[in-house]
Protein backbone atom coordinates (compact mmCIF):
# COMPACT_ATOMS: atom_id res chain seq x y z
CA UNK A 1 0.00 0.00 0.00
CA UNK A 2 1.61 3.65 -1.30
CA UNK A 3 0.55 6.55 0.20
CA UNK A 4 1.13 9.79 -2.42
CA UNK A 5 0.20 13.08 -1.65
CA UNK A 6 0.98 16.62 -3.79
CA UNK A 7 -1.17 19.44 -2.25
CA UNK A 8 0.36 22.07 -4.69
CA UNK A 9 -0.31 20.27 -8.12
CA UNK A 10 -3.14 17.91 -7.03
CA UNK A 11 -5.12 19.75 -4.21
CA UNK A 12 -5.70 18.38 -0.58
CA UNK A 13 -5.82 14.20 -1.84
CA UNK A 14 -4.54 11.79 -0.41
CA UNK A 15 -3.81 8.86 -3.12
CA UNK A 16 -3.78 5.49 -1.46
CA UNK A 17 -2.41 2.82 -4.27
CA UNK A 18 -3.14 -1.00 -2.97
CA UNK A 19 -2.67 -2.85 -6.07
CA UNK A 20 -1.83 -2.40 -9.68
CA UNK A 21 -4.56 -2.50 -11.82
CA UNK A 22 -3.10 -4.39 -14.92
CA UNK A 23 -4.55 -2.39 -17.87
CA UNK A 24 -8.06 -3.36 -16.35
CA UNK A 25 -11.48 -1.26 -16.86
CA UNK A 26 -11.99 0.43 -13.53
CA UNK A 27 -14.52 2.41 -12.14
CA UNK A 28 -14.91 4.76 -8.94
CA UNK A 29 -17.57 4.63 -6.38
CA UNK A 30 -17.42 7.90 -4.14
CA UNK A 31 -18.98 8.51 -0.72
CA UNK A 32 -18.31 12.02 0.74
CA UNK A 33 -14.60 13.06 0.54
CA UNK A 34 -13.83 8.90 -0.20
CA UNK A 35 -13.54 7.57 -3.36
CA UNK A 36 -12.69 3.73 -4.37
CA UNK A 37 -11.07 2.66 -7.31
CA UNK A 38 -11.68 -0.73 -8.52
CA UNK A 39 -11.82 -3.09 -11.37
CA UNK A 40 -15.09 -3.53 -13.44
CA UNK A 41 -14.81 -7.62 -13.57
CA UNK A 42 -13.74 -8.83 -10.34
CA UNK A 43 -14.69 -5.71 -8.06
CA UNK A 44 -11.41 -5.76 -6.79
CA UNK A 45 -9.90 -2.47 -5.14
CA UNK A 46 -6.89 -1.23 -6.56
CA UNK A 47 -6.88 2.31 -5.02
CA UNK A 48 -8.63 5.10 -2.73
CA UNK A 49 -8.66 8.85 -2.77
CA UNK A 50 -8.97 10.49 0.21
CA UNK A 51 -10.11 14.17 -0.41
CA UNK A 52 -9.85 17.43 1.77
CA UNK A 53 -7.24 14.77 3.76
CA UNK A 54 -6.09 17.28 6.14
CA UNK A 55 -9.28 17.34 7.86
CA UNK A 56 -8.59 14.16 8.71
CA UNK A 57 -4.35 14.24 9.60
CA UNK A 58 -1.93 16.27 9.08
CA UNK A 59 0.77 15.79 5.87
CA UNK A 60 3.58 18.20 5.22
CA UNK A 61 5.71 15.75 2.45
CA UNK A 62 5.09 15.40 -0.85
CA UNK A 63 5.19 12.68 -3.18
CA UNK A 64 5.62 9.31 -1.20
CA UNK A 65 4.61 9.49 2.37
CA UNK A 66 4.40 7.41 5.35
CA UNK A 67 1.86 7.61 8.04
CA UNK A 68 1.53 6.42 11.75
CA UNK A 69 -0.40 3.92 12.18
CA UNK A 70 -2.81 6.16 14.48
CA UNK A 71 -3.31 8.32 11.19
CA UNK A 72 -4.12 4.99 9.33
CA UNK A 73 -7.01 4.32 11.83
CA UNK A 74 -8.16 7.68 11.53
CA UNK A 75 -8.68 6.91 7.74
CA UNK A 76 -10.52 3.76 8.55
CA UNK A 77 -12.56 5.41 10.38
CA UNK A 78 -13.51 7.64 7.67
CA UNK A 79 -14.23 4.76 5.52
CA UNK A 80 -15.93 3.33 7.82
CA UNK A 81 -18.22 6.43 8.30
CA UNK A 82 -18.94 6.49 5.09
CA UNK A 83 -19.94 3.06 4.26
CA UNK A 84 -17.34 1.51 3.18
CA UNK A 85 -16.44 -1.74 4.82
CA UNK A 86 -12.49 -2.41 3.91
CA UNK A 87 -10.25 -1.72 5.69
CA UNK A 88 -6.28 -0.13 4.98
CA UNK A 89 -3.64 -1.69 5.97
CA UNK A 90 -0.26 0.25 7.37
CA UNK A 91 2.50 -1.79 6.01
CA UNK A 92 5.70 -0.38 7.06
CA UNK A 93 8.35 -3.06 5.99
CA UNK A 94 11.28 -1.91 4.32
CA UNK A 95 10.62 -1.86 0.26
CA UNK A 96 14.46 -1.82 -0.50
CA UNK A 97 16.41 -3.98 0.54
CA UNK A 98 19.86 -5.66 0.06
CA UNK A 99 19.21 -8.82 -1.96
CA UNK A 100 21.90 -11.36 -2.94
CA UNK A 101 21.56 -13.26 -6.51
CA UNK A 102 21.72 -16.77 -5.60
CA UNK A 103 21.25 -18.27 -9.28
CA UNK A 104 21.10 -17.07 -12.76
CA UNK A 105 19.77 -18.47 -15.94
CA UNK A 106 19.19 -16.82 -19.16
CA UNK A 107 15.69 -15.84 -20.40
CA UNK A 108 14.37 -18.51 -23.03
CA UNK A 109 12.71 -16.11 -25.10
CA UNK A 110 15.11 -13.14 -24.95
CA UNK A 111 18.91 -12.27 -25.62
CA UNK A 112 19.18 -9.69 -23.27
CA UNK A 113 17.23 -11.12 -20.09
CA UNK A 114 18.36 -12.99 -17.39
CA UNK A 115 16.09 -15.00 -14.69
CA UNK A 116 17.38 -14.35 -11.09
CA UNK A 117 16.70 -16.07 -7.64
CA UNK A 118 17.07 -13.50 -5.23
CA UNK A 119 17.39 -13.80 -1.87
CA UNK A 120 16.10 -10.68 0.32
CA UNK A 121 15.77 -11.92 3.86
CA UNK A 122 16.91 -14.82 5.86
CA UNK A 123 14.17 -16.99 5.01
CA UNK A 124 13.08 -15.74 1.64
CA UNK A 125 13.86 -16.23 -1.92
CA UNK A 126 12.09 -14.36 -4.94
CA UNK A 127 12.51 -14.40 -8.65
CA UNK A 128 13.00 -11.36 -10.60
CA UNK A 129 13.54 -11.25 -14.32
CA UNK A 130 16.45 -8.48 -14.73
CA UNK A 131 18.08 -7.23 -18.12
CA UNK A 132 20.97 -5.41 -16.40
CA UNK A 133 24.64 -6.81 -17.92
CA UNK A 134 26.24 -7.11 -14.50
CA UNK A 135 24.09 -9.31 -13.43
CA UNK A 136 25.83 -12.38 -11.87
CA UNK A 137 25.56 -15.20 -9.33
CA UNK A 138 26.80 -13.92 -5.87
CA UNK A 139 26.62 -10.43 -6.06
CA UNK A 140 24.86 -8.20 -3.94
CA UNK A 141 22.65 -5.60 -4.95
CA UNK A 142 19.56 -3.50 -3.77
CA UNK A 143 16.15 -4.92 -4.72
CA UNK A 144 12.78 -2.83 -4.88
CA UNK A 145 10.40 -5.20 -3.76
CA UNK A 146 6.41 -5.16 -4.56
CA UNK A 147 5.09 -2.12 -3.08
CA UNK A 148 7.99 0.22 -3.41
CA UNK A 149 7.63 3.32 -5.20
CA UNK A 150 10.57 4.40 -7.22
CA UNK A 151 11.69 7.83 -7.58
CA UNK A 152 10.20 8.85 -10.67
CA UNK A 153 7.10 7.88 -9.18
CA UNK A 154 6.69 4.79 -11.52
CA UNK A 155 5.65 1.73 -9.22
CA UNK A 156 6.74 -1.69 -8.32
CA UNK A 157 4.09 -4.89 -8.63
CA UNK A 158 4.59 -8.39 -9.16
CA UNK A 159 4.18 -9.11 -13.16
CA UNK A 160 5.49 -10.76 -15.86
CA UNK A 161 8.46 -10.30 -18.40
CA UNK A 162 8.22 -12.45 -21.52
CA UNK A 163 6.19 -14.91 -19.89
CA UNK A 164 8.54 -15.55 -17.01
CA UNK A 165 7.63 -13.91 -13.54
CA UNK A 166 9.24 -11.23 -11.45
CA UNK A 167 8.56 -10.08 -7.58
CA UNK A 168 10.01 -7.17 -7.34
CA UNK A 169 13.43 -4.99 -9.68
CA UNK A 170 17.31 -4.93 -9.55
CA UNK A 171 17.93 -1.29 -8.45
CA UNK A 172 20.58 0.83 -10.88
CA UNK A 173 22.06 3.86 -9.16
CA UNK A 174 20.45 6.11 -11.73
CA UNK A 175 16.95 4.43 -11.11
CA UNK A 176 17.20 5.50 -7.62
CA UNK A 177 18.68 8.89 -8.47
CA UNK A 178 21.68 8.61 -6.13
CA UNK A 179 24.21 11.36 -6.77
CA UNK A 180 26.74 11.03 -9.68
CA UNK A 181 25.15 7.93 -10.58
CA UNK A 182 26.62 6.69 -13.98
CA UNK A 183 25.07 7.07 -16.93
CA UNK A 184 24.88 3.67 -18.00
CA UNK A 185 23.22 0.26 -17.25
CA UNK A 186 23.78 -1.69 -14.98
CA UNK A 187 22.49 -2.53 -10.88
CA UNK A 188 24.04 -1.63 -7.94
CA UNK A 189 27.49 -3.60 -6.70
CA UNK A 190 27.54 -4.07 -3.14
CA UNK A 191 30.62 -5.68 -1.14
CA UNK A 192 30.21 -9.18 -0.16
CA UNK A 193 29.70 -8.15 3.64
CA UNK A 194 26.51 -6.31 3.05
CA UNK A 195 23.30 -8.17 5.30
CA UNK A 196 20.66 -9.46 2.80
CA UNK A 197 17.56 -7.76 3.91
CA UNK A 198 18.85 -4.62 5.44
CA UNK A 199 16.71 -1.46 4.52
CA UNK A 200 18.77 0.33 1.96
CA UNK A 201 20.58 3.51 3.66
CA UNK A 202 22.22 5.72 0.69
CA UNK A 203 24.32 6.99 3.26
CA UNK A 204 25.54 3.57 3.81
CA UNK A 205 25.61 1.99 0.45
CA UNK A 206 26.60 4.36 -1.96
CA UNK A 207 29.96 6.07 -2.20
CA UNK A 208 29.42 7.62 -5.64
Amino acid sequence: MIFTYNKEYVGDVLMIVVSDSKNEALEVERKGNVARVFQVDNQETVAWNIFQVSSLVDITGRGQVFLTDQEVEALNQELQKEGFAEQLVNDKTPKFVVGEILDVLVHPDSDHLHICQVKIAEDKVVQIVAGAPNVVQGLKTIVALPGAMMPSGSLIFPGELRGEKSFGMMCSPRELQLPNAPQKRGIIELGSDEVVGTPFDPAKHWQG
